[in-house]
């Protein structure tokens, strides 16, 4: 079996796709690609969507996290991504796109935006990364990278306070997610994998750790993604962060 994942340096979801192979006990080869320019990189691959994770296996194309899970589970169907069971089933599916959809974008934005704020931390979220270039010399060229970023993920200061202010909400419904089973258990699923490496990108911004201290949901990230690189100081306007709430 010959596997090719196409990845972005310090991407969660890229992150999900190379966790799941690992899971699965498949050798794989890693090529990351600059972000932003990677859009264009992973149309001319041959996908049908500028994205990353994007998988090449045994000669087919596979892209987006659910979908390269069930494209290994269909390879390798030991260990199971997806509960046999079909009520857990769905909870799992239905936790997967939540967490797509309405979890991962944030803290994209949040880091895009707080890398426009200190640049010099985007050698941080560079280490490991397999580009084919120094990191420091990748480092160094990264301003533009971080502009493009921050402009193809809507990372405006408003977008980042709607975003601040919502996720209080989303870690929540992590925990809630935890507490029922659905993701957290013995056995990592997709979900698990989608959402873990979501709320281990949000730990490397200094500022939303605090929201983050003492939740299921942090202790859930380190165990599925404890090696997440990067760290960006706080930047955010003391105004703009919520408070933690006791729980």
């Amino acid at each position: 079996m010959k596997a090719t994942l196409f990845a972005v340096p310090a991407s969660h979801p890229s992150l999900a796709a190379e966790l799941m192979l690992r899971r699965k006990g498949i050798e794989y080869r890693r090529l990351d690609l600059v972000s932003a320019v990677h859009r264009l990189i992973v149309r001319w691959l041959g996908y049908p969507r500028g994205t990353v994770p994007a998988l090449r296996l045994d000669g087919a194309r596979v892209q987006g996290t659910r979908e390269i899970a069930l494209a290994l589970d269909a390879l390798r169907p030991e260990p199971p991504l997806f509960p046999r069971d079909p009520g857990r089933r769905r909870a799992v599916e239905e936790a997967e796109s939540w967490g797509d959809e309405a979890y991962q974008p944030v803290p994209r934005r949040l880091v895009w935006a707080a890398l426009r704020r200190h640049g010099s931390s985007i050698s941080t979220y560079l280490e490991g990364a397999r580009l084919g270039i120094p990191i420091s010399i990748a480092a160094r060229t990264a301003p533009p990278i971080v502009r493009a970023g921050v402009r193809l993920n809507r990372a405006s200061d408003d977008a980042v306070r709607r975003d601040l202010t919502a996720l209080p909400a989303l870690l929540d419904q992590v925990d809630a997610l935890i507490r029922e089973g659905t993701i957290g258990g013995d056995q990592p699923n997709v979900a698990d994998y989608q959402i873990g490496t979501s709320t281990a990108l949000l730990s490397t911004v200094e500022d939303v750790r605090p929201l983050l201290d003492g939740r299921p949901a942090a202790e859930h990230a380190r165990r599925i993604a404890p090696d997440f690189p990067g760290h960006v100081p706080r930047v955010y306007p003391a105004a703009w962060l919520p408070q933690p709430v006791g729980r």
